[in-house]
């Protein structure tokens, strides 16, 4: 029988790393990796109304333990 119930999602928004004057990026492939090893999944980025990401946000589902 299968499970018809909706998946239930949590988030996390993580702001994209930044060089010591805030302004150039680092690379975020270390860490993109290791949110990937945790099960999060890319789901979009929220941006400043000016242009630039403000945060990533990644989601997963919710385990049943």
């Amino acid at each position: 029988m299968s499970d018809d119930r909706p998946v239930e999602w949590e988030y996390k928004a993580v702001e994209p790393p930044k060089g010591l004057t805030k302004r150039e990026a680092i690379d975020p492939t270390d860490r993109l990796n290791e949110l990937g090893a945790e099960r999060w999944e890319f789901t979009g980025t929220i941006e400043y109304d000016k242009g630039g990401t403000k945060f990533i946000v990644f989601k997963r589902p919710v385990s049943d333990e």
